[in-house]
């Protein structure tokens, strides 16, 4: 699933639906089709500097704004 999410979020930037660095909330808006606690992990879970050791393909740049 993290592929989806990922291309989902790749999708939503490049096409405009939010830009960058963005919020949760915006990734929940853009993409809709995933489940709600998704949303609440996903983007703090793949951030630089997480503890969990999955793929770090976002950075945190403020709280809760991710690019």
């Amino acid at each position: 699933m993290a592929h989806r999410i990922y291309e989902a979020i790749v999708k939503a930037v490049k096409t405009g639906r939010f830009t960058k660095p963005f919020p949760n909330d915006d990734f929940r808006t853009a993409c809709p089709v995933f489940r709600m606690g998704t949303y609440n992990a996903f983007l703090d879970k793949h951030a630089r500097g997480n503890g969990y050791g999955n793929p770090k393909v976002f950075e945190r740049v403020l709280p809760d704004r991710f690019r």
